[in-house]
Formats: structure tokens, C-alpha cells, sequence
């Protein structure tokens, strides 16, 4: 059976209205609410207000909108019983056969420093959620969108099944959901879960599964990757990942983000083995970090702040390297570097700059332990004040201290870093 009537209540309205044309030339009847009707009255799509479907007005601010029986009814009774048909009918409830929803954005205002319980409690969504888990309980028979970036192939779906979609895309569909609602609910529960220190009482996750990896610590180790690694990080070439180069990803792209000029880092096991910068040139800083330790670099990894030159592809390919990771890869050095098939190549995306203040996760036994995540090197403000030696630093001395001691924030163990990383210093960031 085609799609005959979808309720469309969203908070990102970015698609939206191209989205509801589509399905108003394909014959949809649309229903929708507030802030969603008016955008696409003003897109000038005919839309019926819920309030008017269902006789009931919206009460209390908006907090009761399409919490109806004409509403989950619609939603929930199943279109191959004869029984549910007949109750339908019966008490005038027709089918809803789409229903496209997201959720208030309860973690973008909680992410907010100043925000309030009170704010945080009004961005709790009650019906979003109820109507995504209705019309997922019964995707046997409704589709249901929750991410727009799904809106174009619900649409060629239409097109090419008669104005219906696959039971099998629906299923997909159904997945996203419950996978949503839970890392929603997972949301709110950490942020009213905690105490009076800030710590959460309770702590929930939910991810989605983005990949298998190559293989975990060792090879005869399974092991595979949830989340959206690939939003930050973008694999341009070279073998699968594995466990261990998904955490020297991660400790190099900590390490680069410290720095501002022209900075290159290799690392071995997550831990810097040379760190370098120049006032202008990427080759140089490279120079400075492999003359830290000239056999340390080989099969790690090398992380710079710059995109890639041809210059600096020349000097690195001449040794044997596992990962090489930074904001852009010039076409000729990409080129000089795809004749090692097994090189990893990857991009990493200017988001991580945000992503970089999620908390640090790991298993322990038992659970789990959640810290925040490192972002200052501590001591550096007012360095010439706190000075005690009967010799005050030089200029030159005093940046390789402040460059030093942002290398040895990354150090695993005793935290040494060897004359020759201060050596290489120069500017203090």
C-alpha cells in the first residue's frame, strides 16, 4: 500500500521543506506541528495542523501536542489484522503511514556552560520520542525517518515501490531510532544523574557500529569500532585500521592540536618520539623531530598541523611508516605516497577540534571509568614571575621550556623528553 499520510514534526528543519514538496507531488497527505507548520506553510506546502486533526488543542505551553490515541493510533494498528482494521474504523482513526521526527536538542543546550536544570528539563522531548518508538514498533507497516539525511532515499524508495517503501529499508530505519531515543534517554539520565561534585550517578552509552577493524591488541584478537570515528577522521589510503592504530590516531591528533605553527610529531605506541616546529617551514620542523631519535620513527607514526607537502612526502617515504595523518594531502605528495599501498593516509577533520573535549573512556573491571579529557598545560601562565634561579632563562630558553612542557604532557611513564625535543623548539606554541 502507497503512503497515503506522514506527521512531520522536527526540530532540524534543514531539508525539510525540499522533503515535504517531494512527498506533496507523490500524493502524502501532510500533518504537522508549530514551528513545523509554519515552515512549510511558508515554503507553501498544505499542511493540516495536529490540533485540527485530531480535535484536541495544544495544551500547556506546547508540552501536549500528539500525545492522541488518533495520532499513535494511527501509528501503532497494524494493517494486516482484520481486528485492528476494525477498531480503526470504528473510532475514526486512519493510518499514518510516515512519520519524520528529531528530537528537541537536548545535548547541544546541556553542552552550553551556563546552562540551567530548568533550561535542560524544557528541551527533554516527550512526544518526538513517543512517536519514533510507536512508528518503529510497527515499521512492519510505517516508515519512520529520524535523521534527514535519510530523506532522499525514502523518497526514491517511493518512486520506485509505488509510493512505499521496502519492509526491509523500513527495518534499517526502525534501528536508527531505537538507537536514537536510547543515546537520547542515555543523555538526559547523565546530565539529571549527577551528584553535587559533577560526577554522574549513572552513566549510559549507546553507539552505533561503524566498522570491523583489522584486528584488536594482537592479530588473533577481534575487535571493531563504534561511534562516528569517521566524522573526525577520513582514511584517504592503506590498509584497515586496528585497534592500536585507532589509539596512535588518537594520541598524535592530541598532541598536534597543542601547537599552532607548523608543527610536525612521530610517535611510537602513543608516545612521542620526536616533536618538532618551524616559524614557516613543515620540512624543517620534520627535520628537527627526526633528529630526536633516528631510529624511533621507524613503522610509527607522523602527525603534522599543515597539509602534507611533496617535500616533506620525499623525505618521509624513505622510511618505513604505519600511519600518516594530517589536515589535507597535497595532490603530488598524495601521489609520490600511494606507491606504499599499505601506508594509511588520513585526513583529519577541523570537527575534531570540538570533539577533542568529549571525556576519556576505559574499561576497567567491572565497568567502566570516565575522565575528563587533558586540554591545558598547566604552569604556563606568568612563567617570568616564578622565576627562582640565581640566573634568569633567556628568551630562547624560556620557549623551549614552554614547548617542552607541552610535549611532556603526552608522554606516557616518567615523562622525559630528551634535550634534542627542547632543541627543536624555537616558538613557544
Amino acid at each position: 500500500m502507497p503512503i497515503t499520510r506522514a506527521l512531520l514534526s522536527v526540530s532540524d528543519k534543514s531539508g525539510l521543506a525540499a522533503f515535504a514538496k517531494e512527498l506533496h507531488d507523490l500524493g502524502v497527505e501532510l500533518l504537522s506541528t508549530g514551528g513545523t507548520a509554519k515552515a512549510l506553510r511558508d515554503a507553501g506546502i498544505p499542511v493540516i495542523d495536529v490540533s485540527e486533526y485530531t480535535g484536541a488543542p495544544e495544551l500547556f505551553d506546547g508540552r501536549l501536542k500528539t500525545l492522541h490515541p488518533k495520532v499513535h493510533g494511527g501509528l501503532l494498528h497494524r494493517r494486516d489484522d482484520k481486528e485492528h482494521l476494525a477498531q480503526a474504523q470504528q473510532n475514526d482513526i486512519p493510518p499514518i503511514d510516515l512519520v519524520v521526527v528529531n528530537l528537541y536538542p537536548f545535548e547541544q543546550t546541556v553542552a552550553k556552560p551556563d546552562v540551567t536544570r530548568e533550561e535542560a528539563i524544557e528541551n527533554i522531548d516527550i512526544g518526538g520520542p513517543s512517536m519514533l518508538r510507536s512508528a518503529a514498533k510497527n515499521h512492519s507497516h510505517v516508515t519512520v525517518v529520524v535523521d534527514p539525511a535519510d530523506y532522499a532515499r525514502v523518497i526514491e524508495e517511493m518512486k520506485e515501490h509505488n509510493g512505499d517503501t521496502t519492509k526491509g529499508y523500513r527495518e534499517q530505519l526502525a534501528v536508527k531510532v531505537f538507537l536514537r531515543t536510547s543515546q537520547y534517554d542515555s543523555a538526559i539520565t547523565n546530565f539529571l544523574g549527577q551528584c553535587r561534585t559533577g560526577t554522574c550517578c549513572n552513566f549510559t552509552l549507546s553507539l552505533p557500529l561503524e566498522q570491523e577493524l583489522r584486528y584488536g591488541d594482537n592479530p588473533h584478537q577481534k575487535c571493531a569500532l563504534y561511534g562516528n570515528f569517521r566524522k573526525f577522521f577520513t582514511q584517504v589510503q592503506g590498509k584497515e585500521l586496528s585497534y592500536t592504530n585507532i589509539l596512535d590516531i588518537e594520541s598524535a591528533a592530541d598532541i598536534i592540536l597543542d601547537f599552532v605553527r607548523p608543527t610536525v610529531a612521530i610517535l611510537k605506541h602513543t608516545n612521542p618520539c620526536g616533536v618538532g616546529q618551524d616559524d614557516e617551514n613543515l620540512r624543517v620542523a620534520w627535520q628537527k623531530a627526526f633528529e630526536t631519535d633516528r631510529q624511533a620513527p621507524f613503522g610509527g607514526v607522523i602527525v603534522c598541523n599543515r597539509p602534507l607537502t611533496l617535500e616533506l612526502a620525499r623525505v618521509i617515504s624513505e622510511i618505513f611508516t604505519d600511519v600518516i595523518i594530517a589536515p589535507e594531502f597535497e595532490a603530488d605528495a598524495r601521489a609520490l605516497l600511494q606507491k606504499k599501498k599499505n601506508l594509511r593516509l588520513m585526513k583529519m577533520d577541523d570537527a575534531y577540534l570540538v570533539e577533542k573535549k568529549s571525556a576519556v573512556i576505559r574499561s576497567c573491571p567491572g565497568g567502566i571509568m570516565v575522565m575528563d579529557r587533558d586540554h591545558t598545560a598547566l604552569g604556563l601562565d606568568n612563567l617570568e614571575s616564578k622565576v627562582v634561579t640565581k640566573r634568569p632563562p633567556s628568551e630562547e630558553e624560556m620557549r623551549a621550556m614552554r614547548f617542552g612542557w607541552r610535549i611532556v604532557k603526552h608522554v606516557k611513564s616518567n615523562a622525559i623528553v630528551p634535550p634534542t625535543a627542547l632543541w627543536a623548539s624555537a616558538p613557544a606554541r
